[in-house]
């Protein structure tokens, strides 16, 4: 859709100054939408975002974007900024960045994305299979434990014990040296305070608080395992 265009308004104000321009998009709940005159400008929104935050997605006409983002930025929650900060944020809530952290070469199982897949469509369901790599996605997701598991590798979360940032890229470390995998996304989060990162290590190694070392210009930076969203989302469900 070359002729329209994407604003994301994101926060916990963003819907007290969305809602001063559109009245209704208040009554919306996360991941609902509609057609809404936003300061008078015709556009389809939606009660979501990427930053794990609640806010809106506005899809506008390309000749009235600028309009749009004018008539946002005068209100006084709104503050312009860009890709770095959602980068952080969805980092933060634990969402995966295609290209990153997964891309058509990564399955919903190893992604550790298992709840996108419908009960009915898994093994056992009434509509089981039937979709684009259920072979081997099936068996992943039939073969949990590590002792079962015929996966080689596994999305996690990860926190660094020392205050050292760890970028995509960065090869991750058993305590013995050997390489178990890699950091796919990573940077010192804004709100937790501390360095986080995501990435893919061998399932034996993938258990919440192991330790692992990631190989910082040459040198190890003891990380831990941990749960992901590293700060809880505050989607609006009502």
């Amino acid at each position: 859709m070359p002729e329209r265009a994407l604003l994301a308004l994101q926060g916990p104000k963003a819907v007290d100054a969305l809602s001063r321009l559109a009245p209704g998009v208040e009554k919306l709940v996360f991941m609902t939408g509609g057609h809404f005159e936003v300061a008078g400008i015709p556009c389809f929104l939606t009660r979501s975002g990427y930053t794990g935050e609640d806010g809106f997605e506005i899809s506008v006409l390309d000749s009235q974007a600028e309009q749009l983002a004018r008539a946002l930025l005068a209100q006084a929650e709104v503050k312009p900024i860009g890709l770095g900060a959602r980068n952080s944020l969805r980092l933060e809530a634990g969402l995966c960045l295609y290209g990153n952290d997964i891309d058509t070469g990564t399955t919903p199982v190893e992604a550790a994305l298992n709840w996108a897949m419908q009960k009915v469509r898994r093994t056992g369901g009434a509509r089981a299979g039937g979709f684009p790599g259920a072979t081997k996605i099936l068996v992943q997701l039939d073969t949990s434990s590590a002792e079962t598991s015929v996966l080689t590798r596994k999305r996690v979360g990860l926190i660094a014990l020392e205050r050292v940032p760890v970028r995509e890229h960065t090869e991750l470390q058993d305590l013995q040296g050997n390489k178990i995998g890699e950091v796919t996304s990573g940077l010192l989060g804004p709100t937790v305070d501390k360095p986080v990162a995501m990435g893919y290590v061998t399932v034996a190694q993938a258990a919440m608080g192991t330790r692992v070392n990631a190989i910082v210009r040459g040198k190890p930076v003891p990380m831990e395992v941990a749960a992901m969203p590293f700060n809880p989302t505050r989607y609006h469900r009502g």
